[in-house]
């Protein structure tokens, strides 16, 4: 254990508040994480609080969206919808209309608030919202599920308040609202590594795109191949993600721990297991910075439940608890679901898949570091020679079956 004050930001008005049940998106969620951890007694006790959220207000949500926008959504939640409305993206498949739309979204950016208000205070080291993540709205633009940028206003009201902050999006999906809210500023880092825009919504996230004007270098991109898994992940984190954020030296780091990244999640193609969850919170908790942990997507419930509890458990310092203790005996149910603990289970990667990934992914980071060190005084290391050898060039989707869900959805 440590001495690690967590709080989770939570209200029960939420959980009448739902997307309609057609669409992938789950609000419940956040509510079946906290059960999960209510459960297996790791919400409660000694630094270990849970705080009520509260709904963000219209002026607070005018600091990062138009007053024009914001009032296209509420008109629309009213079942009056404009073609303005939908030129700002509202009503299309990945941003449904329905009566809770504005509300839901107001809540989890009062949570976002909550929480950053929490980190401010010293009341909270580390803080989660889970109602949030929702990384894709834009100053007047919804898109992917997501109408109100609780991200981005959580890093605005850090950012107000003086401090520096780093936002890390570690969401399948490039964070293209968070980023185009920051892109010409310098106070808030956002850095996003996700699947490739060539292969996923919203299609965006090249590495190429670092920023404008006092924003130059303070937007960092880290496309990953599709069925990038453990290893992979973990290298362009260590080898790139974690020196610019230890350069950058920021008083409070955001993280959108989407868990669209685990296998089995059936919009996305990457193949981790949220063991990657344990290793890259390991990272970040050594810098000793408050953490301000948002949700975002994960479309297999389960897997984004178990995730996320695991990701609170590693917070509180129990970890590398027995995950067996809890009674289940580690079941395996069909080739993704694991029951008896928090952890997943190993996944083979083929060598052949290996080196298709890895290829990519070098080349990738390679450019990052080239575009991006220089800014923060780090000083990128010299290309590898071009090896001689044929590289074994992968589909996209190999081994992975794409429903054709992913191909017609648009998503968060």
């Amino acid at each position: 254990m440590n001495d690690r004050r967590l709080a989770f930001v939570y209200s029960p008005e939420v959980e009448a508040l739902t997307y309609p049940a057609d669409c992938p998106f789950k609000t419940e969620r956040a509510g079946e994480t906290r059960q999960r951890l209510i459960s297996f007694g790791l919400l409660g006790g000694p630094g270990q609080g849970e705080f009520p959220a509260r709904k963000a207000t219209r002026e607070e949500l005018q600091r990062i969206h138009t007053p024009r926008y914001l009032d296209m959504l509420q008109l629309a939640a009213g079942g009056c919808v404009s073609i303005e409305a939908m030129r700002m993206g509202i009503g299309r498949e990945d941003t449904p209309i329905f009566p809770a739309m504005f509300d839901y979204g107001a809540w989890a950016c009062g949570a976002g608030l909550t929480a950053a208000e929490l980190l401010l205070t010293g009341k909270a080291d580390i803080a989660f919202n889970l109602l949030g993540g929702f990384h894709h709205a834009q100053a007047d633009r919804a898109g992917g599920f997501c109408f109100l940028n609780d991200v981005a206003l959580a890093c605005d009201a850090l950012a107000r308040a003086g401090k520096r902050v780093v936002c890390l999006d570690v969401d399948a999906h490039h964070g293209d609202g968070t980023q185009a809210l920051f892109y010409e500023r310098g106070d808030v880092l956002t850095l996003s590594m996700h699947e490739s825009g060539r292969t996923l919504f919203p299609w965006s996230g090249p590495e190429t795109e670092i920023g404008e004007g006092r924003g130059l270098g303070f937007n960092v991109n880290i496309p990953l191949p599709p069925e990038t898994y453990d290893e992979a992940f973990l290298k362009a984190f260590r080898s790139v993600a974690l020196p610019v954020i230890e350069a950058r030296d920021a008083d409070v780091i955001v993280v959108e721990l989407g868990l669209d990244i685990l296998a089995g999640d059936p919009l996305t193609h990457l193949t981790m297991t949220n063991n990657v969850v344990v290793d890259l919170l390991h990272d970040l908790l050594r810098l000793n910075k408050p953490l301000l942990i948002a949700g975002g997507g994960g479309y297999n419930v389960e897997h984004t439940v178990r995730g996320w509890a695991l990701a609170w458990r590693t917070c509180a310092g129990d970890d590398d608890a027995d995950d067996f203790s809890f009674g289940l005996g580690g079941v395996m149910l069909g080739n993704t679901d694991w029951a008896g603990g928090l952890r997943d289970r190993e996944r083979f990667v083929l060598p052949e898949q290996r080196r298709g990934i890895d290829a990519e992914l070098n080349a990738t980071l390679a450019n990052v570091r080239e575009l991006v060190f220089p800014f923060h005084g780090l000083t990128p290391p010299e290309r590898p020679p071009e090896p001689d050898a044929t590289v074994i060039c992968l589909s996209p989707f190999s081994g992975n079956d794409p429903k054709p869900q992913r191909e017609r959805m648009n998503h968060g």
